[in-house]
C-alpha cells in the first residue's frame, strides 16, 4: 500500500479543520483525503497540501474504499456512523465521548499507553481534552513513584464549546466594551437551560450537571483517567471551570505519590524528558507555562511544580496544553501514526 485513504468526520469544525492541518504534518503515508459533514456544509471547498477537497455529506457509503476515519462531530454522528465505516473496513478514531467508557474500546494517549492500541477492533476512543493534558503530565511521575490521588481543577478555553462559542466570546466582549447589549446563547452548554455570560466571567459549569453535583466534564475526567492508567483504585477528583480564553486549556493539579523519596528538582527532571512534555518552571524568573504559547503547538507546558508543606509525599503542577490540538486533533493523528507504526491499521477478523 502506498498510502491510506482517510476521512475526516465533521471536517469543517473547530477540531475538523486541526485534524487537516495535523494529518498535512503527519508522517502518515496519505494516498488520499476525504471530507464529510452535514449536508448543510457539503459543497464547501477545503485545502489539502494546497489541493482544492469538496467536502461531501457525510452517508454510510461515504466509507467504501476508506482506511482511516476520523471522527469529530458529535457523539451522535459517531454512534450511527463509526459502526458504518468500520463494516465497510475502516479503522475508526473516534474524538467524541460516545465509545470511551466503552467495555472493549482502547481509550488512548501515546505517551501513556500505547499498548492499548492492540486490543482495538476497529474503533479507538481518543479522551476528553483536559484529561489528555492532565495523564501526559503524570504518567512519567506514576511510572517512578507510583500514584495515589489527584486532585484537579481546570480553566477551559471556549474553544471546547466549538466556534460558536468561540465567536460568542468575542462578540460578548466586544459588546460590553462598547457598554452594548448581548444576550448568551451558548455557554455554559448550548442545549441546557439557561445561558450566561462568559467574557470577564468564569463559568463553573462545563457540560450538564450529574445527580451527585459533579458535570458531565468532572464525572469524565475522573473516569477517563482511570480507565486510562488502568488503574480503578486511583483516587479522582474534578472541578471544571469555563474562562474566558479562546483556546488552551489550563490546569492545577495536586496529586499524591504512592512511593517516599520524590523532591522537586527529581519531578522536574523527570518531566524535562518525558515524551510530549515541555517544562518550564523557573519561578524565579516568572517562567511558567501560558495558554497564548501553548496555542497552535502539539505538546503539554508543565510548570509551577513544588511541594504541598501540610501533606507528605503530595505536590503541585501547573499544566497548560492546546485542547484542539494534543486535546483532540493531534493527538486522533498521533493514534493513527502509531497504529501505522504497529502495523495496527486494520480491522480485525
Amino acid at each position: 500500500m502506498d498510502g491510506y485513504n482517510v476521512a475526516i468526520v465533521g471536517a469543517t469544525g473547530a477540531v475538523g479543520t486541526r485534524m487537516i492541518q495535523m494529518l498535512e504534518e503527519s508522517v502518515l503515508p496519505i494516498a488520499s483525503v476525504k471530507y464529510l459533514a452535514s449536508k448543510r456544509s457539503a459543497g464547501k471547498v477545503l485545502k489539502f497540501k494546497n489541493e482544492d477537497v469538496v467536502v461531501e455529506e457525510l452517508v454510510p457509503d461515504s466509507f467504501n474504499d476508506v482506511n482511516l476515519a476520523l471522527f469529530s462531530a458529535g457523539g451522535g454522528v459517531s454512534k450511527k456512523f463509526a459502526p458504518e465505516a468500520i463494516k465497510r473496513g475502516a479503522v475508526v478514531v473516534d474524538n467524541t465521548s460516545a465509545f470511551r467508557m466503552e467495555e472493549g474500546v482502547p481509550l488512548v494517549v501515546p505517551e501513556v499507553n500505547e499498548k492499548a492500541l492492540y486490543e482495538h477492533k476497529g474503533l479507538i476512543a481518543n479522551p476528553n481534552c483536559s484529561t489528555i493534558q492532565m495523564v501526559v503530565a503524570l504518567e512519567p511521575l506514576r511510572k517512578v513513584y507510583g500514584l495515589k490521588k489527584v486532585i484537579v481543577t481546570t480553566m477551559q478555553a471556549v474553544s471546547g464549546a466549538g466556534n460558536r462559542a468561540i465567536q460568542e466570546l468575542h462578540d460578548e466582549t466586544k459588546a460590553i466594551l462598547n457598554g452594548e447589549e448581548y444576550k448568551p446563547q451558548i455557554l455554559p452548554v448550548s442545549g441546557d437551560k439557561k445561558h450566561y455570560q462568559i467574557a470577564f466571567n468564569p463559568l463553573a459549569q462545563i457540560d450538564v450537571f450529574e445527580d451527585d453535583g459533579y458535570s458531565h466534564e468532572e464525572w469524565k475526567m475522573i473516569h477517563e483517567t482511570k480507565k486510562i492508567m488502568s488503574d480503578q483504585d486511583l483516587q479522582v477528583t474534578a472541578t471544571c471551570v469555563r474562562v474566558p480564553v479562546a483556546v488552551a486549556h489550563s490546569e492545577t493539579v495536586w496529586f499524591e505519590l504512592e512511593k517516599s523519596g520524590a523532591d522537586v528538582a527529581k519531578l522536574q527532571s523527570i518531566l524535562k524528558e518525558a515524551p510530549g512534555v515541555v517544562l518550564e518552571d523557573d519561578p524565579k524568573n516568572q517562567i511558567y507555562p501560558q495558554a497564548v504559547n501553548a496555542e497552535g503547538k502539539k505538546d503539554t507546558f508543565v510548570g509551577r511544580i513544588r511541594a504541598d508543606n501540610e501533606q507528605a509525599n503530595s505536590f503541585h503542577l501547573y499544566c497548560v496544553s492546546d485542547n484542539l490540538l494534543k486535546g483532540a486533533a493531534w493527538n486522533s493523528v498521533q493514534i493513527a501514526e502509531r497504529l501505522h507504526a504497529l502495523n495496527l491499521m486494520r480491522v480485525p477478523d
